[in-house]
């Protein structure tokens, strides 16, 4: 059970990097977005979904 919700998460980190690579910020902000997913994987990528991600 352990491993499958490592993958969900290692999925869920790798569409959060391609969304923040793939927007409009500037590159400073992707970069520190992209390392906070990265140091924190499960806290930074639900960071981003909620905070950093512009609402359309």
């Amino acid at each position: 059970m352990g491993t499958f919700l490592g993958v969900v998460v290692l999925v869920l980190d790798i569409i959060a990097i391609v969304d923040v690579l793939k927007s409009a910020m500037d590159t400073g902000k992707k970069v520190l977005w992209v390392l906070l997913i990265l140091i924190l994987p499960l806290i930074g990528m639900v960071l981003y979904f909620l905070l950093g991600k512009k609402k359309a």
